[in-house]
């Protein structure tokens, strides 16, 4: 009932935050007369404000359309390599004249991003994958929101999720480099974990990023309300039916709109003060702090629906019956055992005021792959940066990036790595610091 109802509230406010857009227009615009009476920059600012409060945000675009390879410019298209019910994956194809910098490219190693499916959609990794495109084939999980996908499709489990891993790392090939944004490390470790039982080759590397692998150490407020609240309680008071203007019509699911609450809830004040420094950044004319602002939210306040067996799976598994830290995590009947992993390559990193996924949580996959050489883990504490901040913005660039890039290079097995050409001064600094 509460999905209808925000539904209602949404069609009804859309005329209004329309008739905002247009008078913000109508006082800022040169020609306007409206604009020449007193406090008309105040008048369309305010209009401004309400507009971005009321409208709906629909999920953004990568917009990722050149790259730069060795200073070289080359351009970038987005395919679909593989498509399921509920995941897309993208590839970022690199295209050039240049035939030095092609002949660079086809020889840089193949990453495949698994972006979270906890809310945001994947292009909030937009930054990673910019980054990544300098000097690797970037691949990524574009998940699709729940309230799209027809219920004739079936329901999909956190054990789905494991599976559409596994079968996008069997697709692109074992010389894959995977790269987990914090949720996903979990699962990811699991796919990676029953590839191994099984014998099939395996990714080269395996980068964890601030993800709650152990949610029991440094438990921040997320991790506190999945741990103090029921499973029962979920089930009643977050799962909702999807309307009907909907192709995923009578689909149980978690929305994306009390999602959004919930983001905002944690840090209210921030937010306020954000939207308060764009009103006055719009009166003052300040084109620069305004268009960030914008570009943040735009990306902020698209959230998708995710599906209510996997939202309840993940909090039962991973939040209440620490199943994968216990041991006791079973994938379609197979148990999940990190400690068959013996040969990929473990760099996992962490942010010093990450308030989602606490100090601790992402480095105890080190003590899980008992099976990989010590001289193969690595971890990374990232001073200064908060959860997002390890995978954007200007610590994701300065100081994360390139332990990564080096990371990868370090494990490849290129042809230049063999020949000892591909282990810089930065991949030497990760070395020195091995979690053991």
């Amino acid at each position: 009932m509460l999905y209808q109802i925000y539904e209602t509230q949404r069609a009804l406010t859309a005329p209004f935050a329309e008739f905002a857009r247009a008078s913000a227009k109508l006082y800022s615009h040169p020609l306007s007369p409206f604009a020449q009476a007193p406090l008309a920059d105040r008048m369309s600012a305010g209009f401004d404000l309400v507009h971005r409060l009321a409208k709906e945000y629909e999920k953004p675009e990568f917009g990722i359309q050149t790259a730069q390879c060795g200073g070289v410019e080359v351009a970038v298209q987005e395919q679909v390599a593989l498509e399921k019910p509920f995941c897309r994956l993208l590839r970022f194809k690199r295209f050039t004249d240049d035939l030095d910098a092609l002949s660079r490219m086809k020889q840089q190693p193949t990453v495949l991003v698994v972006a979270p499916l906890s809310g945001h959609h994947a292009t909030l990794l937009r930054d990673t994958v910019r980054s990544l495109l300098q000097d690797h084939k970037v691949y990524i999980t574009d998940w699709t929101d729940a309230r799209m996908v027809p219920v004739s499709a079936g329901p999909f489990h956190l054990n789905d999720y494991v599976r559409y891993v596994q079968e996008f790392i069997r697709h692109i090939g074992p010389d894959v480099h995977v790269m987990s944004v914090c949720q996903p490390t979990v699962p990811v470790l699991a796919a990676v974990s029953l590839m191994a039982s099984a014998g099939e080759p395996l990714p080269r590397t395996m980068t964890m990023m601030g993800g709650p692998i152990d949610a029991r150490r440094s438990p921040t407020a997320v991790n506190n309300l999945a741990m103090n609240k029921s499973y029962e309680w979920f089930e009643n008071n977050v799962i909702y039916r999807v309307p009907q203007n909907y192709p995923g019509s009578g689909r149980a699911v978690y929305p994306g709109f009390l999602q959004h609450t919930g983001f905002v809830a944690m840090n209210p004040d921030r937010h306020l003060s954000s939207h308060y420094d764009y009103f006055l950044d719009l009166v003052r004319g300040d084109e620069e702090s305004v268009e960030a602002h914008r570009q943040f939210y735009d990306e902020y306040n698209a959230v998708l629906d995710m599906p209510a067996e996997y939202y309840l799976d993940t909090i039962k598994t991973v939040f209440q019956d620490f199943a994968l830290v216990n041991g006791t995590w079973q994938v379609d009947g197979q148990l999940v055992r990190p400690q068959d992993i013996r040969q990929t390559a473990l760099l996992t990193i962490e942010g010093e005021l990450d308030d989602i996924s606490g100090a601790g949580q992402t480095k105890a996959a080190h003590g899980l792959c008992t099976g990989i050489p010590p001289e193969r883990q690595f971890h990374y504490d990232v001073e200064g940066a908060g959860h997002y901040g390890i995978f954007s913005g200007r610590r994701w660039r300065e100081k994360v990036y390139p332990e990564v890039r080096q990371f990868i290079a370090r494990f490849d097995g290129t042809v230049a790595e063999r020949h000892g050409r591909a282990t810089g001064a930065s991949a030497e600094a990760v070395a020195a610091r091995p979690a053991r």
